[in-house]
Parts: C-alpha cells; structure tokens; sequence
C-alpha cells in the first residue's frame, strides 16, 4: 500500500481499474493473472556434470532453480518470498555442478546510490552469493560497491574453489565455501573489470580501464605481479584464453579522440589481437574493414568472441549486412563465415569442449527465434528446434544435454531440456492454474510500407470475433535495438509487455506491436537507418504508417487509435501525439525522451555540438508541443538511470503552458525497468484504465491549467 500512496494521480483518477481488476470481464482474464507467468532467465550450465541452473522471477519473487540428471526434476535451491524488487544475476555454476554463485542487489546510480524501490530506510547493499545444489542455505561471499551493473560479472575458477568479480575499480576473490572474506586480488591502477581465469587457475585476465585507452592486465598467482598485453594507446577489450592456457586473445579499437564528430556516425573498426601471457608479447591476427558495417557490434552482440578449439577464435561481425559468426585461425589468419544466411544470430554460448557454437536465430523464421548450433571449424548448421515456438539461450552440459528458455504465443516461458524424446518442459508447477492461456490469442505477423517505401514488421493481436470498429492501439518497444516476437519475449520488460498487450487485447483493443526501423534481427541497414532517432526521427515514420495502417482495417474506429510504449517507445509515443494528434487520439508514455538536445554530449570537444544539439531538439517531442492535442499518461520512477526523470518533469511544465490534457503516474525510488512486480501491475492498470475512458468512453481530460 505504501506505494500505491505514494503515487502522484493528476486529472481524473486511477482508481477505477484498480477496483475492476477485483473480478474478470465477462468471457475474459484480470490482469494479475496474465502477469503471473513465470520468467526464467540467466541460464547455465555445468560444464563437467549433468546439471542447470537458472533464476526464476514469479510476480516480482527472485530464486535460485537447478535441474541435475538423470531424472532432471526441477528444485528451489533459494527460498526468497517477497517482491522487494532485489534482483539476482549474473549467476555462475561450478565445473562439477554442486554450487550455484550469484549477485544479490541492484545496480548503482552516477552518485553511487544502490536503487530501493520500496523506499527502504536502511542503506541497501550489493552482495556476491552461494548455494549448494545438494542443499543448505546460501551463504554471503562478499558485500562489495559494484559498480553501475552491479556485480554481474562473476567468474569461477576451473576447479570451483573461488569465485571473482570487479567491485570498487578493482578484482576480488573469495572462496566459494565461504571460509574467508572477499579480499582484493591485487592493485592496478584504473577501472578494472571482465575478470577471466586461465584453464589451469593459475592467473586472470581482466580489463584495466583507463579513460581514454585500456590494458588487458594478467595477474599471476605464484608470482604475485601483474603483466600487460602489448600496451598501447587504443582500447584493449574481452580478454580470452585458449584451450590450453597458453595464449590470449582479446579485442582492439582505437583509443579516444580529443577532437571529432558526431553527425553523421562514424565507424569503429577492430583486430583480434594474440599474445603470450607470460611475456605479455602480442600481435595482430586479424583486422575488421573500416565501413560502418565492419564496426564492433555493441554490447550482447559482441560477446561472441571466444579463444575455441582447433585453435580457432570465433566472433560476431555485420561484415556481409547480418549479424553472423565467424571464426579465424589463430596460426594464420583469414575470417571464416559459419552461419551464411539472411538472418542474424543472437545468445551465443560454447559447448564444453569448445569445438561447437550454440545460438538463437531467426533462421527460416524471420518473427521468431529458434536454437541453433555449428562447429567453430565450418560446416552447416544444425538446427535444435523448429515450429511455432520461441526459443533462446541454449547452453550444454558436461553430460551432453542442451537446455534452453522456450515459450510460445500462449504458452509461457520455461526452462526446456532437449532430450532424444524430444523438448521437456522444467518448472511447470510455477505456472498458475488460473493462467489463462486458452483465453490468449495468437498474433500474426504483418507488414506494411512507411512514408518512405520501408518494409515495417510487425504482430497484429486481434480480439476474437472482432468485426465492428473499434479501438486499436500501436505498441511501440524501446531499445531500440530490439525485436518483438509471434510469443513471449526473452526479455523481462517487454515478457510484460507482451501480456499487457495480451490483457488489452481481451480488454477489446486491437494491438500492432511495431518492430520500426533500428530493431534488430533485419540485418544491419534495418539495425542502423539513416537519421533515426536524435539524428532526424526517421524511425517516426514507421509509427505513423502504423497509426494509419489501423486506420485501414475495418475493424477499427479511425477515432480511437491510440499509441503506447516505454523508453525510445516513450519517445516515439510522444512523438505521435506531437506531430500527429489527428491520428492518435490519445498515449501512454512510459520513461520516454522527450528532448534528445538535453543527452547530447560526450568526452572530448565535440566539433559538431551546436548542430548535433539543433538537430536532437527538432527530432525531438518538445519540437512540437503546438500541435499536441491528445491526452497523455505519463509514468516514470523517479530513480530512473536510463532516461533522467527530468525528461518528464520538463515535459509537464511544457504541456501545461500548452493546455495539453495529461495525466501522471510516478513511482518514488523505481528505476527504469521497475524492479517490482507490482509496479508493472500498477503501471499497466493505469495503462489500461486510461486507453478505455479516452478512447472507448470518449471522456475529455480537462485540459491541464498551468501550475
């Protein structure tokens, strides 16, 4: 109750979709049911015994599960009970399957504030944890000041006596039993993260940052010193062994520039560089080409790279215009593509002896993803599984079994052991009895062209019988750098989203969920458009062809179109009631950015600041508040790290001087993807509570007096 209270209501009030989700609409499914479905995520494998792990959040309640062969029976190892908006991550899993070590806490702001969205009074903390797949209680291996992703990138030693992690700008280790304290590894100067053992335990690797350029530093145990790779000027990255221990991979770019340009993009090319670890002596295997499409791909899509067997070291590359993998000889060079295709590949792990890749793609099924494996030597890629489902994260065992997440348009997400029998579900106590599966329906894909000829993709969710106009809604998903699906997402914020989209679909909305352009999984030139977002808002068009493809169904009002979304959905939702109110009659507007001029900066001196800021703020919402005429609920935590909460409150002052109708729903201490699940139910009842009085009852929102 204490945080339904401290919700700030403005306009009419929320109150009666709280009061209606006390009982199912005729026909029909409450909320709360739809957002039960369980979500698994952070997945592993041991790589020496037949056992997985993962971490299961139900309605906002973290724990630690583990399945072990041979009868693969899934088990609570964690008994946390409440949805105190805690999460766990980075989870890691002995060699020999009997501990399970995990991160306890949230990640940290510029100020060094770990969030609390449930307004704690005592100071919330960030601990390493570890359980025994046998049983017993976890026990807390160190209480560290992790950084701003908190201290998920825990590393185990290969005998799985000792657990690593950067916290404080340094590595830290500790016992895995416990016995000890988390002390610091050693001293090296700068921001030290991505620890990575050597097979053998006796040294690290890890990335020293240092501002403008980095190290790849390797500590050696028994002599107790420090060693870099071929020190330089440039930015050092993703250290890796090989097999053998011998050698050391890693990843170059160039360093910092004092001086440069942000309009247009400019590339950002890289080399697999190899190296002796005892000697630090290291040189160059292989270089990208200089095109944008030959740049490092950025964040989960470069953390392909790996020292595998054979002596091959495979990575990531949108070289060819999709996102694919591919694999160099560490004696002589020369890139081999594995996954030729029109598709791109996403989740990629490595099978125990290295001598395999296990990926998600969409691979013959452009709307959905499914598991995938290829030798990192060549040769054509297997397929695991197939049909209507969606599938992600496969990861294999030391006894040879592949498991991964799979859910299905109505069918939600669980942990799949592939079996010679075929795909068996792990967990499926968790999913309620009153799930309402059979009341969901399947949506379809489509497409459609934008202003400028573009192909659109999306999912059309239709209500059952539908056949008289009616209200219609476009969803929009942040990112941008994402792709929603014909099923349940692998992500946990939009996994919620896709059972709003569920619940406002039963609600009697039509929904068309928008991939627009800089989604992923389209290949580069859909990934990276000319003039999308604050460079021009190209990505807008997409979701004004999707209000008036809407428009064209007969099974719409024209009336009542409205628009909703969260984050870059957030900015484009408000992008369509600024520009286009004579479309979208009204939007909900979750952490949008609302003046891109505002988060344009950077290191080094800018040359193009004055006309990168001019051109932000006129692809931006706040360019055109005159011709805002719609409603609008606006719902943000205030403790947002993403997008600064001043984004919204600026928004606010400048609507009201507009007499813009709004509304407000804001959360004190929730970050960006609220970390309670109750905040998510909040949120999407006041979601659609607001579409159903503005665009089925039509009720005008008195227009917002200035303050």
């Amino acid at each position: 109750m204490r945080m339904f209270r401290c919700m700030a209501l403005v306009g009419l009030g929320l109150t009666p979709l709280f009061a209606q989700q006390a009982s199912a609409p005729a026909g029909g499914f409450r909320l709360r049911q739809v957002m039960s479905a369980p979500f698994p995520s952070e997945l592993v494998a041991a790589t020496h015994a037949d056992t997985a792990a993962w971490m299961t959040n139900l309605r906002g309640v973290r724990n630690v599960w583990e399945a072990s062969g041979p009868a693969f029976h899934a088990r609570q190892l964690t008994h946390y009970d409440s949805d105190n908006g805690v999460s766990i991550y980075g989870l890691q899993i002995t060699a020999n399957g009997k501990t399970v070590v995990y991160a306890l806490g949230n990640e940290r702001n510029h100020l060094g504030a770990i969030a609390d969205p449930t307004s704690n009074v005592s100071t919330p903390s960030q601990e390493v944890w570890a359980v025994d797949v046998a049983g017993g209680e976890p026990r807390r291996l160190g209480m560290m000041n992790c950084g701003s992703e908190g201290c998920e990138d825990i590393q185990l030693s290969p005998d799985g006596r000792e657990a690593v992690w950067p916290a404080r700008g340094q590595i830290w280790i500790a016992p895995v039993s416990g016995a000890q304290p988390a002390r610091r590894l050693c001293y090296s100067r700068g921001d030290n993260v991505s620890p990575h053992w050597s097979p053998d335990g006796r040294r690290i690797a890890f990335v020293s940052l240092r501002g403008d350029h980095s190290f790849i530093a390797v500590y050696d145990f028994a002599r107790r010193r420090l060693r870099y790779m071929a020190p330089s000027v440039d930015r050092d990255l993703m250290p890796r062994w090989s097999p053998g221990g011998r050698r050391l991979g890693f990843i170059r770019i160039a360093g910092a520039r004092l001086e440069h340009k942000i309009i247009p993009p400019q590339p950002r090319p890289f080399a697999i560089w190899v190296g002796d670890p005892r000697t630090g002596s290291a040189h160059e295997l292989w270089h990208s080409g200089v095109r944008l499409q030959d740049s490092l791909p950025w964040q989960t899509e470069s953390e392909a790279f790996v020292f595998a067997a054979g002596n091959r070291l495979a990575f990531s590359s949108w070289q060819d215009g999709r996102l694919h993998l591919y694999s160099v000889s560490a004696a002589s060079g020369g890139a081999r593509l594995l996954t030729p295709g029109a598709f791109d590949v996403k989740d990629v792990a490595y099978s125990p002896d290295g001598r395999t890749i296990l990926y998600s793609s969409n691979q013959n099924d452009a709307e959905r993803r499914h598991c995938w494996r290829v030798a990192v030597s060549g040769g054509a890629p297997q397929s695991l599984n197939a049909g209507t489902g969606v599938e992600w994260t496969p990861v294999e065992s030391g006894g040879g079994h592949i498991f991964y997440i799979g859910a299905g348009a109505r069918r939600p997400a669980l942990p799949m052991l592939l079996a010679a029998t075929g795909a068996r579900a792990l967990g499926r106590r968790l999913v309620s009895a009153d799930f309402p599966r059979n009341a969901m329906v399947r949506p379809r894909a489509v497409t459609f062209r934008s202003g400028d000829g573009l192909r659109v993709h999306a999912q059309l969710f239709m209500p059952r019988g539908r056949t008289a106009p009616g209200p219609a809604l476009v969803y929009i998903h942040g990112g941008s750098m994402r792709q929603m699906m014909l099923g349940w997402n692998p992500m946990r914020y939009y996994y919620y989203a896709y059972a709003e989209n569920q619940y406002l679909v039963n609600r009697g909305f039509i929904v068309l969920s928008v991939n627009y352009r800089s989604g992923i999984m389209y290949g580069y030139a859909y990934r990276h458009p000319a003039n999308y977002g604050w460079r021009g808002a190209s990505d807008y068009q997409d979701i004004l062809a999707a209000g008036e493809y809407l428009q064209r169904l007969p099974q719409v009002n024209a009336r009542e179109v409205g628009l909703w979304g969260g984050s870059w959905g957030g900015y484009l939702t408000a992008m369509g009631l600024a520009k286009n109110s004579n479309i979208f009659a009204a939007g909900v507007d979750m952490h949008g950015v609302h003046d891109w001029s505002a988060l344009i900066g950077g290191g080094g001196r800018i040359t193009d600041l004055a006309a990168a800021k001019k051109l932000a703020f006129q692809s931006s919402p706040d360019a055109y508040l005159a011709t805002w005429r719609s409603p609008v609920l606006l719902i943000q935590g205030d403790d947002d790290r993403n997008v600064p909460f001043s984004q919204t409150v600026d928004l606010v002052q400048r609507l009201r001087a507009h007499h813009v109708p709004f509304e407000q729903l804001v959360f004190p201490d929730e970050v960006h993807m609220f970390l309670r699940w109750k905040s998510w139910m909040r949120a999407y009842a006041a979601t659609a509570a607001f579409f159903e009085r503005t665009l089925v009852r039509h009720q005008a929102l008195p227009p917002a007096p200035p303050f």
